[in-house]
């Protein structure tokens, strides 16, 4: 069901107060500013807000709340919020998937960043819904009058002394449903956490419970009327004289300084625009210069049309526009500044830790560190630290004060990344039998592009292996001049040397990890050119190749820690009485059988465009080689001693017969078929032996098949195409980043234990592992850019987010945020998911950036991350192309919160409840009202409300305990 809220704009009107620009940090002195709701301009300056009462009346009415009391069918539809974006035009209505619903609506051009700005807000006034004990919403039109004396709303039946409450009789300003009046509303559930909140007031501790229409004018309202309850109707001259001024001074100072570096002689002529561009790009590297040159120029375009220079007027008409138009004033510096380099969403975050301050101490930083980082034994040194690391004002450090610029830069560092930086290096034992590891693995390493037409080169082996890829391929031919080739059989690509290719391993192998690297040799040379490949193998590899015979009658593998720097060689392998023959392992040959069935008469041309087609020819329609049989080279099989290649018949036979370092092959569309019947059977194999995983032959465009679907079935070699980027190479790359990127992964516990039982297709909890919820709040968006190739809007994109969770059956879940319009340089979202994690050990989490458009929605950024590499807390997400590069200054802003794991903050923090029922929201919403401004005026009441809790508990284990002692006297 929606949340509360569609998509209004708020008013914006001139100050109410002298002086209120410098302090809400960079609006331009008397500058009149007139916006626009619903088409009308509307003037709030003396806060009776006539236009603003006139169009709710119209739309709601005086004598009708906005939805009826749940109860009956018409009731129960107007139990539904409107949602007037759920359609966004005629051309999209038939478009399911674009549906969407806009919860808040956009304050980017307000940029708050101080408790100012939030009064000034308030004094122009909201529109909020009203929640009644009668489950009736009423939606109001919110303003604080001019003396910052009352808060008043209209319309409404009561007179208007009574529809107002005075400043002085609020005791406490409480976020989210933490009401009675919230708990008990027929539409709790419809209402957004974040954008909830209640005026606890008078005598009699009454409250008004309210809804924003989005998370930003909650926290507006709540700052706001919390500095006011500590400052009074003095609050805006306290804040006038000591709000921002770290900030402000050392935008003095930035602007001083390239003025001296231009050997400006009058700093109030200015400095040079490109001057003014650089230093806002300094600070917010990701915007672009066109934009910020774009908006000093609007700012002096507006200025000489006002004729409000403030001063300079006389002095600007002397100067020629276009040299006026290349200075940029300090005024006109700072305001730029603060709209390029300010996030409300920081600001917000600031003022909940600091105490109703403009800045961050050292105590406020390392509660904000130890509370919601999750880091332990923070020490007050460490934050100043920190400060002195991050705050940019020389005053700042100098006092031990963080600012937002300071915060914003600290959130923003790799401190506060997303991935835990302890995975960068080698974090899991490597002491275990290499088949309980994941092993990165490429397929036809030699191909970078499809596999049937496209180019081979040793680069393929390059990349591959500078990825941290610990199974390479290598396809062994016969060649011209008695040279072995390396290629795939039956196709058209080039063949590479096998010497050059052998080289390339050799000098590579072990750049990104030095643990073991196989190298799969599929041998198709006659018997004279196994003597050349020999020769090869021997020479340049030499001692690197690993040739002692594992022990008779051992239970396992080596590990990883006893093989590194070695590499292990898989292939065939002669018995001590064979008489030279094996079957031949050809992966192309059903590649090359198909398309003779269904390019039957076809050209060569035709052999790519076909093989769409391919994949929907039943499998019993088509012909399946048998193996050909060929002559080995003695001395060539000995090279192979753990992973000894053997064909599969069933799990029976295997658990049997098979030895730990003979190793199975399954084509894609047996090892999935496998899963699905037997997937006990399949996950308990793999505890034994390693198991490899080829693509199906019919990808002849190099997709790839999803690793999850075989890692959740112990599959340790999941051969990937390395040169086909998307949703599937992400999960691979992402996946082995968390050890290291050494190209192993030790497997769940549950897939390694002997005594253990796990079905890879659960769609439950898994029995002896503990669910965990993991809590995700998008909250914005930073420097989007336009999607590569789209032309369609110009530089403009309307950006979404989907979470994506990936893991086992009963794990796999997508959410998707709202659609901001027209937004990429800081879109804000603030929506909250919760996930149920069954296999945390095997579960991934992908953000996915989407431009929302007509067409087709585009590709803007991705970042995959596995579950336990993410750091809880506020983090910022980098976001990736879609072939894996960084893109510049591209990010998203989340909190993480996961129960049953360190940090991440108190898991029924504002927005990342992780109470479900009613019940358990009650009761501890009851514990929670020991908060400080309550505690204040219930000191005494608070400490006696818990004991009668604890009281009334213990009468009831005491009578439960009585009468299981009178049971067993009787």
């Amino acid at each position: 069901m929606s949340e509360f809220g569609s998509h209004k704009k708020n008013d914006v009107g001139p100050p109410v107060a002298a002086g209120w620009r410098a302090a809400c940090g960079g609006a331009s002195a008397g500058m009149s500013v007139e916006a626009h709701r619903g088409g009308e301009p509307v003037s709030n300056g003396s806060c009776s807000a006539p236009d603003a009462v006139k169009r709710v009346q119209n739309e709601s009415g005086c004598e009708s709340p906005t939805w009826e009391n749940p109860g009956s069918e018409s009731a129960l539809k107007s139990a539904i919020p409107r949602r007037s974006s759920l359609i966004k035009d005629g051309s999209r209505a038939g478009r399911e998937k674009k549906k969407t619903v806009s919860f808040s609506s956009s304050l980017a051009e307000k940029k708050i960043s101080s408790a100012a700005g939030c009064i000034h807000s308030m004094v122009e006034g909201s529109e909020l819904k009203k929640i009644r004990p009668n489950s009736r919403v009423y939606q109001r039109y919110y303003l604080l009058d001019a003396g910052l004396q009352a808060l008043f709303w209209e319309p409404s039946k009561k007179e208007s002394d009574k529809a107002r409450i005075f400043l002085d009789s609020i005791r406490e300003v409480r976020t989210g449903r933490n009401t009675e009046t919230f708990r008990t509303s027929g539409v709790y559930e419809q209402i957004s956490e974040d954008c909830a909140f209640s005026i606890i007031y008078g005598e009699m501790y009454e409250s008004l419970d309210l809804v924003a229409n989005s998370a930003e004018v909650a926290n507006i309202w709540v700052t706001g009327l919390r500095y006011l309850m500590q400052y009074g109707r003095h609050a805006l001259d306290i804040l006038a004289n000591s709000q921002d001024s770290l900030r402000l001074h050392w935008l003095e100072q930035l602007f001083s300084s390239a003025a001296d570096q231009n050997k400006q002689e009058v700093i109030e002529e200015g400095i040079p625009l490109q001057s003014a561009v650089k230093l806002v790009q300094s600070v917010n590297p990701g915007v672009s210069s066109g934009k910020v040159e774009h908006r000093f120029k609007e700012i002096q375009r507006l200025r000489e049309k006002t004729g409000n220079e403030s001063g300079s007027k006389d002095h600007a008409e002397n100067e020629k526009p276009s040299a006026r138009k290349e200075q940029v004033t300090k005024q006109e510096f700072i305001e730029v500044f603060h709209d390029f380099c300010t996030r409300p969403e920081i600001y917000f975050l600031l003022v909940q830790f600091s105490s109703n301050k403009e800045y961050l101490d050292a105590k406020d930083l390392m509660r904000f560190i130890e509370a919601e980082q999750g880091v332990a034994q923070v020490s007050e040194e460490m934050s100043l630290q920190l400060i002195q690391a991050h705050e940019p004002s020389e005053e700042g450090r100098q006092q031990g004060h963080l600012s937002l610029d300071g915060f914003t830069s600290y959130l923003t560092s790799s401190e506060c990344h997303l991935f835990d930086r302890e995975h960068d290096a080698i974090c899991q034992d490597m002491s275990q039998p290499l088949s309980h590891y994941y092993i990165n693995s490429s397929h036809n390493t030699y191909l970078i592009e499809d596999q049937f037409r496209g180019p081979s080169d040793k680069s393929g082996y390059i990349r591959a292996l500078k990825m941290g890829c610990r199974c390479v391929e290598v396809d062994v031919w016969d060649g011209p001049d008695g040279e072995p080739v390396v290629c795939t059989g039956h196709s058209l690509s080039r063949p590479l040397a096998l010497h050059s290719v052998l080289e390339a391993i050799a000098k590579f192998a072990f750049v990104a990890s030095e643990y073991p690297l196989i190298l799969c040799v599929e041998n198709h040379c006659s018997l004279q050119q196994q003597k050349v490949l020999l020769q090869h193998l021997t020479r340049i590899l030499g001692d690197k190749l690993y040739r002692d015979l594992p022990a008779e009658g051992a239970l396992y593998l080596p590990s990883p820690e006893e093989l590194r720097h070695r590499i292990l060689l898989k292939g065939k392998k002669l018995g001590p009485d064979s008489d030279g023959e094996v079957s031949e392992e050809d992966e192309g040959a059903e590649m090359s059988q198909r398309i003779k069935v269904v390019n039957a008469g076809g050209t060569e041309k035709d052999v790519v465009q076909k093989s769409v087609s391919l994949t929907s020819v039943p499998q019993s329609n088509m012909p399946h080689p048998s193996p050909k049989r060929f002559q080995l080279l003695r001395e060539l099989s000995d090279l192979v001693t753990l992973c000894h290649s053997v064909g599969f018949k069933d799990f029976k036979t295997s658990s049997k017969a098979q030895k730990p370092w003979e190793l199975c092959s399954f084509h894609e569309s047996l090892a999935l078929r496998l899963a699905g019947d037997s997937p006990g059977d399949f996950v308990n194999h793999n505890k034994h032996f390693l198991s490899r995983v080829y693509p199906n032959p019919m990808r002849i465009d190099s997709s790839n098949m999803n690793p999850q679907d075989l890692w959740k079935c112990g599959c340790q070699i999941v051969s990937m195409n390395f040169q086909t980027a998307g949703l599937m190479m992400d999960l691979n790359t992402a996946w082995f980043r968390q050890n290291g990127s050494c190209g192993y992964v030790l497997r769940p516990a549950i897939m390694r234990q002997e005594v253990s039982y796990f079905s890879a297709d659960t769609k439950d909890t898994v029995p002896g592992v503990s669910p965990q919820l993991l809590h995700v709040k998008v909250i914005s968006g930073q420097n989007l850019p336009k999607p590569k190739g789209s032309g369609a809007k110009g530089d403009v994109v309307d950006p979404y987010v989907y979470v994506e969770i990936h893991g086992i059956p009963a794990d796999c879940s997508e959410r998707r945020t709202r659609t901001v319009r027209q937004n990429g340089d800081n879109p804000i979202f603030d929506e909250s998911f919760e996930f149920q994690i069954n296999l945390p050990e095997l579960a991934m989490v992908r953000f996915v950036v989407l431009d929302d458009d007509f067409i087709g929605d585009e590709f803007i950024g991705q970042y995959t991350i596995p579950l336990e590499c993410l750091q809880p807390g506020y983090r910022h997400v980098p976001l990736q192309s879609l072939t894996g590069e960084d893109l510049p200054h591209a990010k998203l802003f989340v909190h993480v919160a996961l129960t049953n794991r360190r940090g991440g903050g108190k898991p029924y923090k504002r927005g990342l409840s992780v109470r479900k029922t009613r019940k358990g929201r009650e009761y501890t919403a009851l514990r929670d009202l020991g908060v400080r401004t309550v505690d204040e005026v219930f000191k005494m009441a608070a400490p006696l409300l818990r004991e009668a809790a604890d009281l009334r508990g213990n009468m009831q284990v005491r009578k439960q305990f009585m009468e299981y002692v009178l049971q067993c006297k009787a």
